[in-house]
């Protein structure tokens, strides 16, 4: 374990390359937590509006994925039903950007009913991925939901203004940056194997939010590890994807997982969101599994 805590720490030290990123767009306008959320709620308002499928096509990045159930083009799997049924709401509660503007995400609850009776309610979290296009127009990159009851506690707010001493120009090299995030995800869930409470222990963010199918958010490290280790959890897991914002504080990693939880074996995606800290140490600021179904 000491071995992989070592290559972490190599490969958390990036920040000596070239500043890298998956684009090479500079936001023209100050940098604030509240234009991803204005973003989210713009797309909401368009859910509304104009129903779930043309709601995510309004805004679907050039490669932005949603999971149904595997990994797949926002546009391509929303291209290719003739409507989604239902009305959809959400609010973000939690929120962050980067330095540089160019990559944010947003989570919180939703609501999706299919009828109009209250058991005809699904209750739920989400978790979506921002990023800048060519346009300086925010674009749904990554989006994944979970589901539980109807939550017993009212979600706070969590907006963070980012740290703008890390803001820097624009690199040209595009996805030079995506290797360092996708080592770091693969130590991660090297680690996991080994042992979840050990590998969380290294990884996690002081402000962690984990997200599981079946219970509301889980927010800081020692509410997250008594949660894993109360519920017998044990996961290995394999990195899909991953990219980070050209400030090289705010990053994303997804992939597909094999959790044992008690004596129940099941599949899952997830998303990880990365932010860098002051030693330069890339921490798990989010994690989000989403159980895989037909």
């Amino acid at each position: 374990m000491k071995k992989l805590i070592l290559a972490a720490a190599i490969i958390s030290a990036g920040f000596i390359n070239p500043v890298l990123a998956q684009t090479t767009t500079t936001p023209t306008t100050t940098v604030e937590v509240s234009k991803v959320v204005n973003a989210e709620e713009e797309f909401n308002k368009v859910v509304e509006r104009k129903g779930i499928k043309n709601g995510f096509l309004s805004v679907a990045d050039i490669e932005g994925v949603v999971f149904k159930p595997q990994a797949i083009k926002i546009t391509e799997f929303y291209s290719s039903i003739d409507k989604q049924p239902g009305k959809l709401t959400s609010q973000p509660k939690l929120a962050r950007i980067s330095a540089n503007g160019d990559l944010g995400f947003t989570a919180g609850p939703y609501i999706y009913q299919n009828g109009k009776t209250e058991d005809d309610k699904v209750y739920g979290d989400y978790l979506s991925v921002w990023r800048l296009d060519a346009e300086n127009k925010f674009k749904l990159l990554i989006n994944l939901g979970i589901q539980h009851p109807e939550p017993q506690h009212v979600t706070s707010t969590d907006f963070k203004e980012p740290d703008l001493s890390k803001q820097k120009a624009a690199s040209k090299e595009l996805f030079n940056g995506k290797k360092i995030i996708m080592d770091n995800d693969n130590i991660m869930n090297h680690s996991l194997e080994l042992s979840s409470l050990a590998a969380y222990k290294e990884f996690l963010s002081p402000e962690a939010h984990y997200y599981f199918p079946g219970f509301e958010q889980i927010t800081a490290p020692d509410k997250i590890l008594k949660f894993l280790d109360n519920e017998g959890i044990s996961i290995s897991a394999q990195t899909t994807n991953a990219g980070r914002s050209t400030s090289n504080d705010l990053a994303y990693s997804y992939g597909k997982a094999r959790i044992k939880k008690g004596n129940m074996v099941n599949n899952y995606n997830y998303v990880r969101i990365w932010e860098i800290d002051a030693k330069h140490k890339w921490n798990i600021l989010v994690e989000m599994f989403s159980t895989v179904e037909n």
